[in-house]
């Protein structure tokens, strides 16, 4: 006899899952212990959300959904932020959430909410399995749906009685793992013809989205790159599927880039706030846009495309490759349009440079991250939220290897950074024990789950926590001006909503664990703390670096979000 808190770990096991995150509690408390006699490596954490970011950043890292495990009622609600990001960013994750006894339903039950009704708006499938035998075809289905297709979230719902009941092993559904999804090739009309539109271009621009990343498409988007000279974009968690230290990144240059391109091509990017929409006054209006997206769905969105691909990005760009390789097009150095894309990168190269090399103090955002650049090794996984500091961050702290940045990305969530931190972090234990996990955090973002330090500390896990700290949300007040304000009055009616206590020394959260942070107020002072962090290969560490509360980034020719025409 196996009762279903069995039958559920072993059916995760033989699916091959990995890694499960949660916070255990009635009614999964045996689930949880089931989930590790089963030998998948379990992670309790402080917040189910945090656990929620954690389990989907795995599967973004591995392609191989994790699990999240939640109690009934407000345990689900909790991670229910977490299923919606997974959704949006298109990750693979599996979410269980206990609930609440059948037999208690519609009579006021502990907990009693309707979870499965409630995680549909949020996953690609959500489903109670209608009793323990069928545990294994539902475990099954979830895998499947989570990574097939656009990836995305699936929720199963175990109720108490279902964990607890006993059934005769030859009574319990057989199923086969679930295989690795199939690679969907192009249709190669469609490659020829964006073959023929990119070599009749004459201001041609690569953007290359998470979906390249996700779908492991280096080998060829970085040869498409060498053999034709494209100029790139990357999107911010496209960043390193081509290393951004390759002469035709023209990130520095991406307003102009998009402004003037005349055909781009996409791919595994969406046409959405991220990217303006695709329409004018950010592109021109009649750019001709070459489409290539696992999701049809997706094709054609915000604004007709010249060519639309449905197809994996590996598989189009090494067709497409050949053909432009035979046909020997390449985007040549004296072309006016790379003379200008460099003329405009040199130059505001030159504007960054200028305001890196400021370090009086306090200290700005620019000083601050070319300072962390010289210092951190080239292939950490640099994990990231904030405003700006997620924004200016991006544009200095490289990244040369694809899946080596994860930040707030397409739902724009505040409070993922320390749960992808220790995603990553577990990553690299298993596959590159000597890379590290940087965590650059704003002050306000850290706030959301800074408590999954002492989970970091658990679980031994090195990762380096920064905190560039400018006393608010956006920005905030010096202490003496804060001071005065906060005794001027009442604080709810006198202290600026943006405003956080300034000079919030949260280095001093690792007093708590016998160990020591680091308060910086200058480079030297953040330089020292990083190489002495550095050699920390047991639990994390972190930096809490004070900067100019009305620190700014420089100054932009549009707005970050575009804005509204009603």
């Amino acid at each position: 006899m196996k009762n279903g808190n069995q039958i559920t770990a072993e059916s995760l096991k033989e699916q091959g899952v990995e890694y499960a995150f949660g916070i255990m509690g009635h009614p999964v408390i045996e689930l949880a212990l089931s989930i590790q006699m089963a030998g998948i490596q379990y992670l309790g954490f402080r917040n189910e959300q945090a656990a929620c970011y954690a389990a989907q950043a795995y599967g973004y890292l591995t392609r191989k959904p994790a699990v999240v495990l939640c109690v009934s009622g407000p345990g689900l609600l909790h991670v229910i932020g977490g299923m919606a990001n997974a959704q949006i960013n298109c990750w693979p994750l599996i979410v269980l959430g206990g609930s609440c006894a059948q037999d208690h339903e519609g009579v006021g039950g502990f907990q009693e909410w309707p979870q499965v009704e409630s995680s549909k708006p949020y996953c690609k499938y959500a489903a109670r399995p209608p009793c323990a035998a069928v545990i294994p075809l539902h475990v099954e289905k979830a895998v499947r749906l989570s990574t097939y297709g656009r990836p995305g979230a699936t929720y199963l719902d175990l109720p108490a009685t279902l964990l607890i009941q006993s059934i005769n092993k030859e009574n319990i559904y057989k199923v086969a793992s679930c295989p690795p999804p199939p690679l969907i090739f192009p249709d190669q009309r469609l490659v020829q013809q964006a073959a023929n539109l990119l070599m009749r271009a004459r201001k041609p621009l690569l953007i290359i989205g998470k979906g390249a990343a996700y779908g492991r498409a280096e080998n060829e988007v970085r040869n498409m790159v060498y053999l034709t000279g494209i100029p790139f974009l990357p999107m911010p968690m496209g960043k390193g599927v081509v290393p951004d230290t390759n002469e035709r990144c023209v990130s520095s240059a991406r307003t102009f880039a998009l402004q003037q391109s005349d055909v781009i091509l996409l791919l595994g990017a969406r046409l959405n706030w991220m990217l303006h929409f695709g329409k004018p006054p950010r592109f021109q209006p009649d750019v001709k846009m070459i489409q290539v997206d696992l999701c049809p769905e997706e094709l054609h969105n915000s604004v007709p495309s010249a060519i639309a691909i449905q197809s994996d990005i590996s598989t189009t760009v090494d067709s497409l490759v050949t053909i432009l390789k035979e046909r020997k097009w390449f985007v040549e150095e004296n072309s006016p349009w790379w003379k200008d894309l460099l003329a405009k990168s040199n130059k505001n190269r030159a504007i960054i440079q200028k305001m890196s090399m400021d370090v009086s103090v306090p200290l700005n955002y620019y000083a601050v991250f070319k300072h962390i650049q010289d210092i951190i090794p080239s292939d950490c996984i640099i994990c990231s939220e904030g405003a700006n500091t997620m924004d200016i961050g991006k544009t200095i702290l490289l990244n040369n290897q694809p899946r080596h940045r994860l930040d707030a990305a397409t739902f724009g969530t505040m409070g993922v950074g320390l749960g992808f931190a220790i995603a990553a972090a577990l990553y690299c234990k298993k596959n590159a024990p000597t890379k590290r996990v940087i965590c650059v955090e704003g002050d306000s973002a850290f706030g959301f789950s800074g408590m999954e330090i002492e989970t970091m500390f658990r679980y031994k896990l090195p990762i380096i926590v920064i905190i560039i700290n400018n006393n608010g949300i956006y920005g905030g007040l010096d202490n003496e001006t804060f001071r005065q304000i906060q005794a001027s009055g009442e604080p709810t009616q006198v202290i600026p909503p943006n405003s956080l206590t300034s000079e919030t020394h949260y280095e001093k959260m690792l007093e708590m664990f016998g160990r020591k942070g680091h308060f910086c107020t200058t480079v030297q002072d953040i330089q020292r703390a990083l190489r002495i962090c550095l050699q920390v290969n047991d639990s994390p560490s972190m930096i809490n670096i004070m900067i100019n509360p009305q620190a700014e980034r420089k100054q932009q020719k549009f707005d970050w979000l575009t804005e509204s025409k009603l």
